[in-house]
């Protein structure tokens, strides 16, 4: 009985051993893609429904489109990991859908038709600094790792709430992250600020300044909302095989 116990007990704390020499919870190696891509979109009061719901339409369209799914099959893990982010006034951005790996037509289309059914996040002020600030605690926070981590933020005004918007890009900038931009210009200014949709020297040179930064980054400019679903096209493609498209301006 003596010996019998005794083996029980070795048998016992060999396996208590080998538990404890596991690695913990999340510990075993991330899932390794070719880019991180976080989608920041503007839902500030400036875009109005018929705009908001041509932004959606955009994305979902763009994620499944055929040539950005060639874009993605062309990387050496031929898959990339995506979130969706809406961001309006100071405080006010939220986790539209979290990281998705779309490796194909089926992730890709589930992405897209989750993205029309779930419903619009907020209609405040425009802080693009909290936007991206946003965006890049996502990519602190993603179980996904990948050698190249973007933030791609589309708007239609200028930063008018929040923090400096260059300061939140230096930062941002400092950790490795490229932020590029797709501004949608306005067939006619805001009534109650021309300028924020219309600044000084274009909406595309204000993304360019104080936006946009990082090894590559690029701005695109779509002429109007409905001419947004073939930019967000051309700048996924772009980012996705890491390709920097020549500048132009896509119209209705």
């Amino acid at each position: 009985m003596i010996r019998l116990g005794t083996c029980m007990l070795v048998r016992c704390m060999l396996a208590l051993a080998a538990f404890l020499s596991l690695p913990p919870a999340g510990a075993f190696a991330a899932e390794e893609v070719d880019l991180l891509l976080v989608l920041a979109s503007d839902v500030s009061r400036s875009v109005d429904h018929p705009k908001f719901l041509l932004q959606r339409e955009g994305y979902a369209t763009a994620i499944s489109d055929p040539h950005v799914l060639d874009a993605i099959k062309s990387g050496p893990h031929q898959r990339i990991a995506l979130c969706f982010v809406e961001w309006s006034g100071f405080g006010a951005q939220k986790l539209v859908i979290d990281w998705t790996v779309v490796d194909g037509p089926d992730p890709a289309r589930k992405f897209g038709d989750q993205l029309l059914e779930l419903p619009r996040s907020f209609a405040d002020r425009t802080s693009i600094s909290g936007g991206i600030e946003f965006a890049a605690a996502q990519l602190e926070r993603t179980p996904f790792t990948g050698a190249r981590r973007t933030i791609d933020v589309s708007g239609d005004g200028t930063n008018n709430a929040g923090r400096d918007v260059k300061l939140a890009r230096d930062e941002v900038v400092g950790k490795g992250i490229v932020i590029n931009g797709l501004v949608i210009l306005s067939d006619r200014p805001v009534p109650w600020n021309a300028e924020h949709t219309n600044p000084p020297g274009g909406l595309e040179k204000y993304y360019q300044d104080n936006v946009v930064g990082g090894p590559g980054a690029f701005v695109l400019v779509a002429e109007n909302f409905n001419s947004f679903g073939r930019a967000i096209i051309k700048k996924l493609i772009a980012e996705i095989a890491l390709l920097r498209p020549e500048p132009q301006r896509l119209m209705r």
